[in-house]
């Protein structure tokens, strides 16, 4: 009798296994590469530098611009991705993302300081959306969501508002409102990048500047806690930019609201960032109150949006909690993209 039970269960087990048990479906493959597209700058040809990592069927691709002193590495951190790379969050989702250097960072080509501010990198970026709309130098896609961090939001507003060319627009980092108090220690920071080990042969002209070693936790982390290795991976990746790109993110906070521009839907992401909210500048404690100090400055169209990650300092992506942001980013742009 146990010799027929046995022999019994064996030929089940044996079933199963040539059946095979359900599963749950494979994540969709990614397939990355690195796009450098020509730019005209001034009426100088220029290369700017993307790297496309593209899930299959995707939803959309959303074109990220970092913000001053970041490159793509922003958007791709390297250390932990699992939980800090907004780039691998969003292609889990099955959006497209197109990882970008600006112009006079990473792998773009560098142009005199003198010639880059917001106005003109947005330009460039506006080049690099046409020749995805249309294929061009790249793969075409119908669906183009534009995100920036910081100096990269003040791009994107820009871009977004002249252009009119984009889908949807995502803006982290930045609000209408400067806070003197935690922007002056982080302007305090900033040295030539010429003087800096870290680029001190890479033929830099004075105009682009760089944060001095040791001080980006302060700058872009703080409030957040310390959390070994990713304070030290910011500091190994970190990049330059021109004085011009910062000077026109100021103004278009405080003079030059392009964001009422804007006519399609805004998602408004801030943490406890010390130089861009509190006391002269928005209330970023909840959604709520920064979605009512930020609400006059974007157009009914915009469908202004919000979210807080309060753990946090002005690079959300670092954050330990960031797949909460991310998933925030995940939920609206699927609202919007149709």
């Amino acid at each position: 009798m146990r010799s027929r039970r046995f022999l019994a269960a064996l030929t089940s087990a044996l079933a199963v296994a040539a059946i095979g048990f359900p599963v749950a479906p494979a994540q969709a493959a990614v397939a990355c590469q690195d796009l450098t597209l020509p730019v005209t700058l001034a009426g100088q040809a220029e290369q700017i530098y993307g790297r496309l990592c593209r899930p299959a069927n995707a939803k959309a691709v959303q074109v990220l611009v970092p913000g001053a002193s970041y490159n793509s590495a922003y958007w791709d951190f390297p250390y932990t991705p699992e939980t800090r790379s907004f780039r691998l969050a969003m292609n889990k989702a099955g959006y497209a993302t197109l990882t970008l250097d600006r112009l006079g960072t990473g792998r773009s080509s560098r142009p005199a300081s003198l010639a880059l501010t917001s106005f003109t990198q947005a330009g460039v970026v506006h080049q690099v959306i046409q020749a995805l709309r249309a294929g061009d130098g790249a793969p075409k896609f119908d669906k183009i969501i534009l995100g920036g961090h910081s100096v990269g939001s003040a791009i994107a507003i820009i871009e977004a508002g002249t252009y009119q060319d984009v889908d949807a627009v995502l803006i982290t980092g930045l609000t209408h409102g400067i806070n003197a108090l935690g922007a002056v220690p982080i302007l305090a920071s900033l040295i030539p990048a010429s003087l800096d080990p870290k680029f001190l042969t890479k033929g830099y002209d004075i105009g682009y500047l760089t944060t001095i070693a040791g001080t980006r936790f302060a700058d872009f982390h703080s409030p957040g806690i310390r959390i070994p290795g990713v304070g030290e991976t910011d500091e190994q990746t970190k990049d330059v930019f021109a004085t011009g790109e910062v000077v026109d993110t100021v103004l278009l906070g405080a003079i030059l609201p392009y964001s009422r521009k804007i006519k399609a839907p805004v998602l408004l992401v801030m943490g406890k960032d010390p130089a861009f909210c509190g006391l002269t500048a928005p209330d970023c404690s909840t959604a709520e109150s920064l979605l009512r100090a930020e609400t006059p400055y974007y157009s009914p169209e915009a469908a202004l949006q919000t979210f807080v990650l309060p753990s946090y300092g002005h690079s959300l992506n670092f954050a330990p909690d960031a797949p909460t942001y991310h998933t925030a980013v995940v939920n609206w742009a699927d609202s919007v993209i149709r």
